[in-house]
């Protein structure tokens, strides 16, 4: 046993990174809608302190068996951060029943564990960042603030 009652996983983009939102030619159709649904979270969210999180799992083990007790959740969507990009402050993802061995499993437990995910993911994320290299994240801040000083405080959109 991990040690851990819920497991999360995830891969995470930051929106900031993204430089062109034009879909390959050649893009498989499952790409596409991907990129269509990163598109739609810049234009949502923008793209200073967001975070586009994909192939995300979350699993729930109500008991120590995992072929008895274990519910797997995905989801996919934004996380914003607050200003200083040092602690999760919302999120917006779709989340999904992926599979389950909980015999007892009913309606009512998994609307409450579709929405215990986004909790979850505020724990999770905060974790992401503090495991990260914090000393990045104040370099970037401090090009940000010195960008700003050197322009009137107008940096544009979408940083």
């Amino acid at each position: 046993m991990t040690g851990r009652w819920v497991e999360v996983e995830f891969d995470c983009l930051p929106l900031r990174s993204v430089t062109r939102m034009d879909v390959p030619v050649d893009a498989s159709p499952r790409y596409e809608q991907f990129v269509l649904r990163v598109k739609d979270a810049m234009a949502t969210h923008g793209t200073h302190n967001t975070y586009y999180l994909h192939r995300g799992q979350c699993v729930y083990h109500l008991t120590n068996d995992p072929n008895r007790g274990q519910i797997v959740f995905s989801f996919e969507g934004t996380v914003m951060t607050g200003e200083k990009d040092i602690q999760t402050k919302a999120v917006d993802v779709h989340v999904q029943l992926k599979g389950e061995t909980c015999s007892w499993l009913n309606e009512p437990m998994v609307e409450f564990l579709t929405e215990s995910v986004r909790h979850a993911l505020l724990v999770e994320f905060d974790r992401y960042i503090e495991a990260g290299d914090m000393t990045k994240t104040e370099e970037r801040l401090k090009a940000i603030q010195e960008q700003s000083d050197s322009s009137d405080g107008f940096v544009g959109m979408y940083l």
